[in-house]
């Protein structure tokens, strides 16, 4: 479900409390929440309604001076009129995680851990250090030519790169993406880990 930054940010304020939404069918659910650019929102409610049932209350909450307004802002894509209601729900818990960059043992390895599962479960082989070493070789790049660096889809690299970014490991931007504090010491230990340990050569017997 999108939003335009000035709707999410009186929504923040408090300002919007309703959105309308005509579509085939619902992409959020009562008493989900929703990640967006200004943080959580909570959906507390999402109601199927007609055009006539549109009260000026709905109208003050959502932020129209007109009904009329809010009829043309909706559109003619999708049969189906909800009313859905939402309030802010406060920071996305991602970006305090992105800056944790000092990490205890054991919450690098289970890190570490998430990241063997995600590799496990690709049908493509192992693709999280890869996909973290481009994004951080290529900051601020378009989906597009980071697909190509990658030799990939850039439907699949999308995707792929939320689940990186869900661990707090990368920052979106427009366009592209960055790696964040917590995924650069993440990276870090990915390649030491690939690294050949160096030792000091045996001595001889005499």
């Amino acid at each position: 479900m999108l939003m335009k930054m000035a709707v999410l940010r009186r929504i923040k304020d408090g300002e919007i409390s309703v959105v309308f939404r005509r579509w085939r069918r619902p992409t959020v659910k009562s008493g989900g929440t929703l990640r967006t650019a200004v943080g959580l929102l909570n959906i507390v409610s999402v109601e199927d309604v007609s055009e006539s049932a549109i009260t000026t209350r709905d109208i003050v909450r959502a932020g129209y001076d007109s009904k009329s307004d809010l009829i043309a802002d909706l559109g003619t894509r999708g049969d189906r009129l909800s009313r859905v209601t939402l309030a802010y729900a406060g920071a996305d818990p991602r970006i305090a995680l992105r800056e944790a960059d000092v990490l205890s043992e054991m919450e690098r390895e289970a890190l570490l851990a998430r990241l063997v599962r995600l590799d496990a479960r690709s049908t493509s082989g192992p693709w999280t250090e890869r996909v973290l070493a481009v994004i951080g070789q290529y900051p601020d790049v378009a989906a597009r030519v980071l697909a190509e660096h990658l030799a990939c889809d850039r439907d699949w690299l999308k995707p792929n790169v939320r689940k990186l970014k869900n661990l707090g490991l990368t920052i979106s931007h427009d366009p592209g993406y960055s790696l964040s504090p917590r995924g650069r010491v993440v990276l870090a230990h990915l390649r030491a880990a690939d690294a050949p340990s160096v030792r000091e050569p045996a001595e001889r017997e005499s």
